[in-house]
């Protein structure tokens, strides 16, 4: 990775993955509060690499799992979001803020829910999350699994891990609809049977499964996928138990082994396209992003009007930097529903990030324009206005914003701060 020529040293040997050279700044004192231009300190780096060896070397030096980049982002709120639950574990027991939100107003269960990743989630309510928390989009990770995911069997072990947690599927949304409400309109056959608390049919598979979801909540993956296999000899052909022999595999990091399993369930059923979403992520984790985007693709192509997989391709183009493509991604979920904001919105941030304010603004104008009250809106509008220089537009929109949300913490420091600059000019 190439670092600026000013990056912090500490920094750059971070971004580097270079263990000796900061073990022998941290011998020799090292600044652990210093930060790049973007705000990352050292530990921020390593996370966003996925560098357990050197998070733990950096948390135990005694960096600050709660520290904010420019983006708000703290280590510990980075590791949840992007399902680092090595990590996660480690900023947890390094003093994590386990009430700190990001800069949507969520906490980490929520893009864990969000993205599928059941064993960051685990997690996150084994610490004691708040499972109800909403965030400034009026979700909460319940009303994320169930808008964001595709009702399969992923996203119907993270229904039931936060309906166990307590989770109320009736809690409504800012549109006044409830989990329950989105899933009847979603048809989440599997979903509606876990909201609804039906048991499920008695076999000798769901009997496996049900052994092997207990033991894989103490991490005994290895025996969970013992449990499955011994099933498996008896019923080879059956979807639910290849699903978690691949899970599991792909949860001890056998991830070519696991892919081999989703595309044999791909031959033996080529409508199961949820399948397509567990090669893709275990391509991601095996840094493949090209065979990541092909597997989104093939399942786009089969089911062009299902937003789950083109939805999350965006984000994962988001994750690698193409932002481009994740605009591309996006105007065409729009054309599908102009009407979802949150698209709008995720197509704003691309937009900013591409150094294209003006249309971030107008992209930001059509989310407002469906939910005038939403003060995450009010508040990412005029980040761009700032980035454009009119500092006193942005003003304007926060001093709206703060009308109908005086209580909102994120918008109400940014308004001070902004107000701060201007009078530091005046």
């Amino acid at each position: 990775m190439n670092v600026p020529s000013t990056t912090p040293t500490l920094i750059a040997a971070a971004a580097e993955g270079d263990f000796a050279t900061i073990e022998r700044l941290l011998r020799e004192g090292a600044d652990l509060t210093q930060k790049d231009t973007g705000g990352r300190t050292a530990l921020m780096v390593a996370t966003q690499r996925n560098d357990v060896a050197l998070a733990k070397r950096l948390i135990e030096a005694g960096s600050d799992v709660n520290a904010r980049d420019v983006t708000l982002l703290t280590p510990y709120l980075c590791a949840g979001a992007n399902g680092f639950h090595d990590i996660l574990k480690l900023t947890i027991a390094g003093g994590a803020d386990l009430k700190s939100v990001n800069r949507f107003g969520g906490t980490a269960l929520l893009p864990s829910s969000e993205k599928g990743y059941l064993r960051t989630v685990q997690l996150c309510l084994k610490a004691g999350i708040a499972v109800n928390h909403a965030n400034d989009l009026g979700w909460s990770a319940l009303l994320e699994a169930v808008i964001l995911g595709d009702g399969g069997r992923l996203y119907g072990d993270i229904v039931e891990a936060l309906i166990d947690a307590g989770a109320d599927p009736n809690l409504p949304d800012r549109d006044g609809k409830s989990s329950l409400q989105h899933a009847h309109e979603l048809n989440q056959r599997r979903v509606l049977a876990i909201l609804c608390k039906e048991a499920p049919t008695p076999s000798a598979a769901e009997n496996a499964i049900r052994e092997a979801k207990s033991l894989a909540r103490t991490e005994r993956y290895e025996d969970a996928l013992r449990a499955i296999d011994g099933a498996l000899v008896q019923d080879g052909t059956n979807l639910d138990l290849l699903y978690y022999r691949g899970y599991f595999l792909s949860e001890l990091k056998r991830y070519d082994e696991a892919i081999s399993v989703y595309k044999a369930v791909l031959r033996l059923a080529p409508d199961a396209i949820e399948f397509y979403f567990y090669t893709a992520n275990c391509y991601r984790l095996l840094k493949q992003p090209e065979l990541a985007l092909r597997e989104y693709d093939t399942a786009i192509e089969q089911k062009p009007d299902l937003p789950f997989h083109r939805y999350h391709k965006s984000n994962y183009l988001r994750e690698l930097g193409r932002h481009e493509e994740a605009v591309a991604e996006m105007d065409r979920l729009l054309a599908q529903d102009a009407r979802r904001y949150d698209f709008w919105f995720h197509k704003a941030n691309s937009l900013r990030s591409l150094g294209r304010h003006e249309d971030a603004v107008a992209a930001m104008e059509n989310a407002i324009a469906a939910d005038p009250t939403n003060p995450l809106y009010h508040r990412h509008k005029a980040q761009s206005l700032v980035l454009l220089g009119r500092q006193t537009d942005a003003l304007r929109v926060l001093d709206h914003a703060h009308g109908f949300a005086p209580e909102n913490a994120n918008l109400q420091r940014e308004r001070a701060e902004l107000r701060a600059a201007l009078d530091k000019v005046a």
